[in-house]
């Protein structure tokens, strides 16, 4: 069976899809409404369409809201390099600029929540306020590798043990796509909670993840993202982008997290208060795993708008 062509994952529904050219590389978007700019991040194994119900409700609430396949992912361009933080946080920058807006706010998922408050902190002109579902502060996530980690954050590394199975050259790519991607579906049920993977919006997640996962190219960008975060741990651009991040953001930061999260326990999400901006908020979602915004997207719409009519734009 041949790979799917990347325009396969430019689902249909109430949203425009588009290029951007961004950060010397095209993104591809979908994007609804008008109003102020709520840009949308993705985390692993996912795509654009993982914030399909809150491009309809935030776009109904009075939001332009737009979801970016991230580097490597879906119809974005998928170049060998430019999956350390520094580069992809660029991205974020200038895909808001790229939009024609002076400031977002950032909403992410995992990955793209991390995205999210490292733009925030490389690049605070453009960011409005940061949303988290389902993350933590990059530094907050590094302390519980550390060799001095408590209890708890010895928990942390061993619920975020694919990081270190990543780190094998080819491996971890064949068995992202093999059987039709069958793993990135096992991984969705277990990184889900119980209620949401007995419903019918598991099982099609689980399709559109799974095609997406198969286009050309997406398995290896994926896992450099991992690659990247492990090894520059032991190399200066890791000390580097250590005390770069290393500050307390001007705005505010809404936290998101499923009490039932396997991937990112929360008391790791807690860990980042350090890191926190001025009116942040920390909401737990009880019987939630990784995914918010799919497992209760009326709850995360409900929290997202509040959040987002309350952070308005900064003087």
């Amino acid at each position: 069976m041949p790979a799917p062509d990347p325009s396969t994952v430019r689902l249909v529904g109430p949203w425009t899809h588009r290029d951007v050219s961004a950060n010397g590389i095209r993104l591809h978007v979908a994007e609804a409404g008008s109003g102020e700019l709520v840009l949308l991040l993705h985390g692993f194994a996912e795509f654009w369409w993982t914030w399909h119900h809150q491009l309809r409700s935030l776009s109904e609430a009075g939001f332009r809201v737009v979801a970016a396949d991230l580097r490597g992912y879906g119809d974005s361009d998928k170049p060998p390099r430019g999956y350390d933080a520094w580069t992809l946080a660029g991205d974020v920058a200038g895909l808001v600029r790229a939009l024609g807006e002076r400031r977002a706010h950032l909403v992410g998922h995992a990955w793209g929540g991390l995205l999210a408050w490292t733009a925030a902190t490389l690049h605070p002109r453009v960011v409005s306020s940061v949303s988290v579902l389902g993350g933590a502060h990059p530094l907050a996530l590094r302390s519980a590798f550390g060799r001095s980690a408590l209890r708890r954050r010895r928990s942390q590394a061993r619920a975020m043990s694919h990081l270190l199975r990543f780190q094998m050259p080819m491996r971890p790519e064949r068995w992202l796509v093999k059987d039709d991607a069958a793993a990135v579906e096992r991984l969705l049920h277990d990184w889900s909670g119980e209620t949401w993977r007995r419903g019918p919006g598991f099982a099609e997640t689980a399709r559109a993840f799974r095609n997406a996962m198969l286009v050309p190219g997406v398995a290896h960008s994926a896992l450099e993202y991992y690659r990247w975060a492990f090894r520059a741990q032991f190399r200066g651009e890791g000390r580097r982008f250590a005390e770069a991040v290393d500050a307390r953001l001007r705005m505010p930061v809404l936290q998101l997290h499923g009490a039932a999260d396997p991937v990112v326990l929360p008391g790791t999400a807690h860990d980042s208060a350090p890191w926190l901006g001025p009116r942040s908020r920390f909401e737990t979602m009880p019987r939630v795993g990784h995914y918010p915004q799919l497992e209760e997207p009326e709850n995360t719409a409900k929290a997202l708008v509040s959040f987002l009519r309350g952070s308005g734009q900064p003087q």
